[in-house]
């Protein structure tokens, strides 16, 4: 029993920290953008948050772990709504008596560390489709893409699906420890389909579709929120080991803080040489590519190992982020390069490095890639496309160039720094 209590507290710990990187990623989605849509952002992760957790407790956990068995496709089963451990005997143990999860933890705590990794998703979207996207639009997309896109991506592998079992070759098993696809590129995947439906934001590219810097109003407040993005990483990839054990949280925070160090200096490094200046927000960019990058394979590199990996991600986010550019895309965050660019890579670097490299691995890791990304794609095309062809999913060119604070909610962000204010 003290066993579990230690662990039991620690994982609590880490919901706590993942719990309090929305507000990081509120603050880094604020800080890029323009003060008149502040209010209309903080909304947005607010719902987020809320309607995440209450989709993850009608039916999102039990979609996520549905109790996969030998014979089941492994592709999709329901347990059923609400989180009610049924014929369980308590929190403590499953239903044969055995310990549940282990006994590493509760029944509660597993719900409650889940349910924050559940509304990521969405609100890594809502940064790559900020400043112009109808609130109505963006709320019944995340109701239902958190609601079902994401539990049934993560049910393939850590709900003991398909994707655990692949084989190719000896290797069997995709592995991404913390998230790298089933949580950033699940998001990433939606970023993507979204800002190539939505358009982007009025005056972003010039007559000659060159792209234009649309500065955020708050760069101060958008590095508090990637400082305190990389703190709540702690529980994002430290809980991810699923117990208190010195060994493997140790390693865990080392090899993630690490690859953060690593991917801002190589996103510093790279976009000073290319651009001639020092770019706060590349930097900051790229410490978030460095965490995105190593969460796949957190508990199986060594320190130089992820710094190597930290290093490279810094590096294509310079590069995705120019991508972007060039194809026309609008993300005023840079949330596609960080999550869905860094997130294939560090899904990947687990077939390159680490105690699991190989070829084998690294096929099962791409084709992995590949059947997440498909069936994301696939997904958020059919929620957007028809929420563009009913509803509309685009503000108006006015609305757009007065803000969507003061049409979509009426109030200020800084009332008494409005400007032409007497």
């Amino acid at each position: 029993m003290e066993l579990l209590t230690t662990n039991n507290v620690w994982m609590m710990v880490c919901t706590a920290l993942v719990f309090f990187m929305h507000l990081g990623f509120s603050f880094l989605e604020i800080g890029l953008t323009r003060q008149k849509n502040t209010i209309n952002i903080l909304f947005k992760n607010v719902f987020i948050i809320c309607i995440g957790l209450l989709m993850y407790y009608i039916g999102g956990f039990n979609l996520m772990y549905p109790g996969f068995v030998e014979g089941d496709a492994g592709f999709l089963k329901f347990a059923g709504f609400g989180i009610d451990p049924g014929d369980m005997p308590n929190v403590f143990t499953n239903a044969d008596g055995t310990p549940y999860a282990d006994g590493g933890y509760t029944w509660w705590t597993d719900f409650l560390f889940q349910g924050m990794f559940a509304a990521t998703a969405a609100t890594i979207v809502s940064g790559a489709v900020a400043e112009r996207i109808k609130l109505g639009a963006f709320m019944i997309f995340t109701i239902v893409y958190v609601g079902l896109v994401y539990p049934i991506v993560g049910s393939w592998q850590w709900g003991s699906g398909f994707l655990s079992t692949l084989k190719i070759g000896e290797t069997i098993g995709f592995h991404d420890f913390a998230g790298s696809t089933l949580v950033h590129s699940v998001g990433g995947w939606a970023a993507l389909v979204a800002v190539g439906l939505l358009g982007a934001r009025i005056g972003k590219f010039s007559s000659e579709g060159k792209a234009q810097a649309i500065p955020g109003h708050n760069i101060p407040v958008a590095a508090a929120g990637v400082l305190i993005l990389w703190l709540g990483w702690f529980g994002f990839n430290g809980g991810s080991v699923l117990s208190a054990d010195p060994a493997g949280t140790s390693l865990v925070l080392v090899t993630t803080c690490l690859a953060a160090a690593a991917g801002g200096i190589g996103a510093f490094v790279l976009s000073t040489i290319l651009y001639k200046n020092y770019d706060l927000t590349m930097f900051l960019n790229g410490i978030l590519g460095g965490l995105v990058g190593i969460t796949a394979g957190a508990d199986l590199m060594s320190p130089n190992e992820a710094v190597i990996i930290g290093l490279l991600a810094g590096i294509i986010i310079v590069l995705g982020v120019a991508l972007i550019d060039r194809l026309k895309l609008d993300d005023p965050v840079g949330a596609i390069a960080v999550h869905l660019i860094c997130g294939i890579w560090g899904t990947l670097a687990v077939g390159i490095f680490g105690s699991k490299a190989g070829i084998d691995q690294f096929l099962v890791q791409g084709l992995s890639v590949l059947i997440v990304g498909g069936f994301c794609v696939l997904c958020a095309f059919i929620i957007i496309f028809t929420l563009k062809k009913t509803i509309g999913i685009r503000v108006s060119e006015k609305e757009e160039i007065d803000g969507l604070d003061s049409h979509e909610h009426g109030m200020d962000a800084y009332p008494d720094f409005r400007l032409n204010q007497h």
